[in-house]
């Protein structure tokens, strides 16, 4: 009989995490649950192990905090029974970019940037040497559309698609697979986290309805999940013409139009 690996999530105590936390023990996976609401975690804990009879784990941190992300980073790269990284946790932004503090935007960049980087650094080492495994990053379409004026958070999640590529790149012929997943807006408390009022923003995607279509890539390995996309060919198109872009680049000549002054 195999045995499944165990699946780190975190920001799992709502929304999409939690919901990644409900599938993946349906699945008959073990659970590590990462969140700050240790109450939270604890109730869910106790619902999916009676529910699915799967072992979960709670690990109660604070992942903008140097020590409570340390202490995760030592799970992911100690314990061997983890194979699968969610990295989910995140925060969103209120307000245009000269509203915003020093401290917020911080704030915004250490969860949703440095920590998602950091853990994603402490398990590859071990999925590589176990040549199996896989990391699985929450994106964003806003890191698509400077037009949506989210300017750091969509700056994140765009560090975040290409952070996923990247690995994507390095990782997957010694058989890690990186899935990145970019969601539009969908209904969680991530709004309410950020003193958003979605109350006029048209109707968004369920987040039953979002993880269980991340999930259909994921069983798919695809390296790039967008469930709001209704034609996925414009994707192709869009990635087809980043690289036929980078193959016009000479790096030892200025093109043309820069070589005379107007």
């Amino acid at each position: 009989m195999t045995t499944l690996n165990s699946v780190l999530i975190t920001g799992a105590s709502t929304g999409i995490g939690a919901t990644y936390a409900d599938r993946f023990a349906q699945r008959g996976h073990d659970l590590v649950l990462v969140a700050r609401d240790q109450a939270r975690l604890d109730a869910l804990a106790d619902r999916l192990h009676e529910q699915y009879g799967v072992k979960v784990d709670v690990l109660p941190a604070d992942l903008t905090k140097a020590g409570d992300l340390a202490i995760v980073e030592a799970r992911l790269r100690d314990d061997e029974h983890i194979g699968t990284l969610i990295n989910n946790a995140g925060i969103a932004q209120s307000g245009g970019f000269i509203e915003q503090t020093p401290n917020a935007i911080e704030q915004l960049i250490a969860l949703n940037i440095t920590a998602l980087t950091r853990l994603s650094n402490a398990i590859a080492p071990r999925l590589v040497q176990a040549g199996k495994g896989a990391i699985v990053n929450i994106s964003s379409v806003v890191g698509l559309a400077p037009e949506f004026q989210m300017s750091v958070y969509g700056a994140t999640k765009a560090f975040v698609l290409f952070l996923s590529q990247g690995l994507q790149v390095e990782l997957s012929a010694k058989g890690v697979y990186v899935q990145a997943v970019l969601p539009a807006g969908t209904y969680t408390e991530i709004w309410d986290r950020a003193g958003i009022d979605i109350s006029s923003f048209p109707a968004m995607m369920k987040v039953d309805d979002l993880v269980d279509a991340a999930l259909v890539g994921f069983d798919r390995r695809e390296r790039i999940t967008i469930p709001p996309l209704q034609n996925a060919a414009r994707w192709d198109a869009l990635d087809g013409a980043r690289q036929t872009l980078l193959a016009d680049i000479n790096q030892a000549k200025a093109a043309e139009r820069y070589q005379h002054a107007d």
